[in-house]
């Protein structure tokens, strides 16, 4: 049955972020499908609530409180892993400033949490990711990159500067993407697959309530003239963590709504 390539009954699968705005819809749909899930981030307290919730539905999860930019935490975490068979790099950490304020510092962050993690969790979780590949034939890695790993801010849809998206993110997930091409040409032959997920305007529910003008522009980029809904991001998920996308490696899935296609 076609329904049955998108089950991961059996599976283990990390979600980075996993408490997070997409982290939380992302983990859902992987634990519906029948995934046991390691829910990860920096706040134990924010994670074990998000626990609760998945439990309570019968969605089987554990929780890994650490910081994916520790490098030693993920190196031990995921060597004492038995098996596993889908990771999610999501989690990045940036600070939001203008453009005059932004130091070095903020970059080497924003790219060692949404870069250098991506590769050191992909590398430390390579030898439970072969024992998933022995006993259910193929593993796989998503990374979340961004619509603007691809094109650039409209700054006239940004009335304030708060509203910008940050100038260290969109270089940081254009990186990701390349790291996305290069993982998968090096574990092709392990039989791990690699593909980035690139979704475009995700806003909080709260942006058209707070700046319904601003909600507005944003949502008119888009070819479809409006905003994805926190569960759209959960099949084009689904679909590269499961068999269903078996023979897709390498890739990079826009989940934009159109925006970057005109």
């Amino acid at each position: 049955m076609i329904q049955d390539l998108f089950r991961l009954d059996g599976s283990v699968a990390f979600v980075s972020g996993a408490a997070g705005h997409l982290g939380r819809p992302m983990v859902r749909a992987l634990g519906e499908a029948g995934a046991h899930i390691i829910l990860n981030g920096r706040s134990a307290a924010k994670l074990e609530a998000f626990a609760a919730e998945l439990q309570h539905d019968g969605i089987g999860c554990e929780c890994a409180p650490f910081d994916v930019a520790d490098i030693a935490a993920v190196r031990s975490f995921f060597a004492g892993r038995a098996r596993l068979d889908v990771l999610v790099n999501n989690a990045i950490l940036m600070q939001v400033k203008p453009f005059a304020a932004l130091e070095p510092s903020d970059f080497a962050t924003t790219y060692m949490s949404g870069v250098t993690a991506a590769f050191e969790a992909a590398r430390a979780a390579l030898p439970a990711m072969k024992r998933a590949v022995e006993a259910a034939g193929e593993a796989r890695i998503i990374n979340i990159a961004s619509m603007y790993a691809a094109v650039a801010p409209d700054k006239r849809i940004y009335a304030k500067p708060e509203q910008a998206s940050p100038f260290h993110y969109g270089p940081a997930k254009a990186a990701l993407l390349q790291l996305t091409r290069h993982l998968a040409a090096e574990f092709a032959a392990d039989k791990i697959r690699v593909n980035a997920l690139v979704p475009g305007p995700f806003p909080r529910p709260q942006i058209s309530e707070d700046d319904p003008a601003f909600a507005a522009r944003l949502a008119g980029k888009t070819m479809l003239g409006r905003f994805g809904r926190d569960d759209e991001i959960a099949g084009p998920l689904l679909f590269l963590a499961s068999k269903a996308s078996s023979y897709v490696t390498g890739a990079a899935l826009a989940v934009d709504g159109g925006w970057t296609a005109w």
